[in-house]
């Protein structure tokens, strides 16, 4: 009996013990036993609007180049370079500032004929060199586009025209507004249904993101050109828009 007595007191003193911490892990602040993410929730009525403004392009991007294909790297390096130089004179000459014409690609690389199979024989080198140019005014690039296939010759390539809005803000103000406008009207029309009363927007979240620019592609040289009218060129319009998360409360 004594044996037992002694094991029934080790046994209770563990019990009061466990249940001490118990309590002091339940008075602290810092070691809760359990918490919820409900006070982390906003509270309200959370919508998506929408709002689009459109906009005509007034800035041109083209992506303009050469290809020479020779026997030799140093041919083929010579005629390219002749090529674009007379490319770049033609572009600066259509009154386009020289900070708006950059180098975006340049490469040499061999020519494989595979066409009896085998690893191929090499038959020569490629020489391609590309630039990128902003065209400012707009109604220009016809012409810009017609002076620089007869500079570059039959090599000269026009491999993109793409088209964008220089200054958006203010269209990108206007969509910002219609979307906040619908968001709101979002959120009235589902205050109604559950019969509660809309507050104002306690959380505003903006979503604009740049649009792609429009691009169209195409690639001819003087041979193409040399009983053609000028290239016609249409840019057409541009949307700009806008999406807005908002969290409105509810009174």
């Amino acid at each position: 009996m004594k044996k037992n007595s002694k094991y029934v007191g080790i046994l209770a003193l563990a019990a009061l013990g466990l249940f001490a911490l118990l309590g002091s892990a339940c008075g602290s602040e810092k070691v809760p036993l359990a918490a919820t993410d409900s006070g982390s929730m906003p509270q309200g009525i959370s919508v998506s609007g929408e709002g689009k403004a459109t906009g005509q392009p007034d800035i041109a991007m083209l992506s303009l180049g050469v290809t020479a294909m020779r026997s030799t790297v140093a041919t083929a390096r010579d005629d390219a370079a002749t090529a674009m130089q007379n490319v770049i004179d033609s572009i600066k000459n259509d009154s386009v500032d020289k900070k708006d014409v950059q180098t975006t690609e340049y490469n040499i690389s061999p020519e494989y004929d595979y066409s009896q199979g085998g690893q191929g024989k090499l038959v020569g080198y490629r020489v391609t060199n590309t630039v990128t140019v902003k065209v400012r005014k707009i109604n220009d690039t016809s012409k810009i586009l017609d002076d620089v296939t007869a500079a570059g010759g039959d090599i000269v390539q026009v491999q993109g025209i793409s088209f964008t809005i220089d200054a958006p803000n203010s269209l990108q103000d206007q969509a910002r507004e219609d979307a906040v406008k619908d968001a709101r009207a979002r959120a009235q029309r589902l205050a109604d249904v559950a019969g509660v009363k809309l507050g104002n927007p306690i959380s505003i979240i903006d979503g604009y993101s740049p649009q792609p620019l429009y691009q169209n592609k195409v690639a001819f040289g003087t041979a193409d050109l040399e009983a053609a009218p000028s290239v016609p060129i249409e840019t057409g319009q541009m949307d700009v828009d806008v999406t807005v998360q908002v969290v409105f409360a509810i009174e």
